[in-house]
């Protein structure tokens, strides 16, 4: 198990060990988080982080969280999830030609790893890009932190990325080699619940990753 990022490796357990009162029974994972979803994706989504009490409790990224609650609704209006919700690791979710990473895989303080721990993480995501990039069609950044995560690991990864690369904006795209990367407003609370983020405008970006896939057909 990584124990490279000191904070994270203190903050992932000390919330497995104290947990939240609602979860009080449940066990937590309280480790760091693989990639989960279809083995030979079409569309990737890369997110942020595992949060405290979701993908740090359910062991699946976007799982047990309001994040999620967003993500995974609009994943099955795009048809690219079998169930709007995704609660906990064993409740029949299944992903449709798509698989979720996180630039950073253990759960951050305050929601916020730092530049250093993306980079200490990096190995992980690009070990990752590298056994599904050939089947890759579209990506889908959620955040700018997961954007200037994922265009340095696709250059890394041999692609001709843009320079000076592109900046992060909602529904911003850059294709790197027929490769569609386009970028999206993370589902947070903070962005969903002042109107940042809409369903409409998750579900416009959604539609641009599949409009280049064979899953549009």
């Amino acid at each position: 198990m990584c124990r490279a990022c000191p904070r994270l490796v203190a903050w992932r357990e000390q919330v497995a060990a104290e947990r939240r009162k609602a979860y009080a029974t449940e066990p937590y994972w309280g480790r760091p988080i693989a990639g989960w979803g279809a083995e030979r994706p079409e569309i990737l989504v890369v997110g942020l982080a595992p949060a405290a009490h979701g993908g740090n409790r359910t062991g699946r990224i976007f799982t047990g969280d309001r994040s999620g609650d967003w993500l995974f609704a609009a994943l099955h209006r795009a048809g690219l999830a079998a169930l709007p919700t995704s609660t906990h690791a064993g409740d029949g979710q299944r992903l449709i030609g798509t698989r979720m990473v996180a630039a950073v895989r253990c759960a951050p303080p305050a929601n916020a790893p730092t530049p250093a721990e993306r980079d200490a993480c990096a190995p992980w995501l690009d070990a990752e890009l590298a056994l599904v990039l050939p089947h890759l069609r579209s990506a889908v950044a959620l955040g700018a932190f997961a954007w200037q995560a994922l265009l340095p690991a696709l250059h890394r990864a041999g692609l001709p990325v843009p320079s000076p690369r592109p900046k992060f904006g909602h529904a911003a795209t850059v294709d790197v080699a027929g490769l569609l990367v386009v970028g999206s407003f993370h589902p947070s609370q903070q962005n969903t619940f002042t109107g940042r983020l809409t369903e409409a405008m998750l579900d416009q970006v959604l539609d641009l990753a599949v409009a280049r896939t064979t899953l549009s057909s």
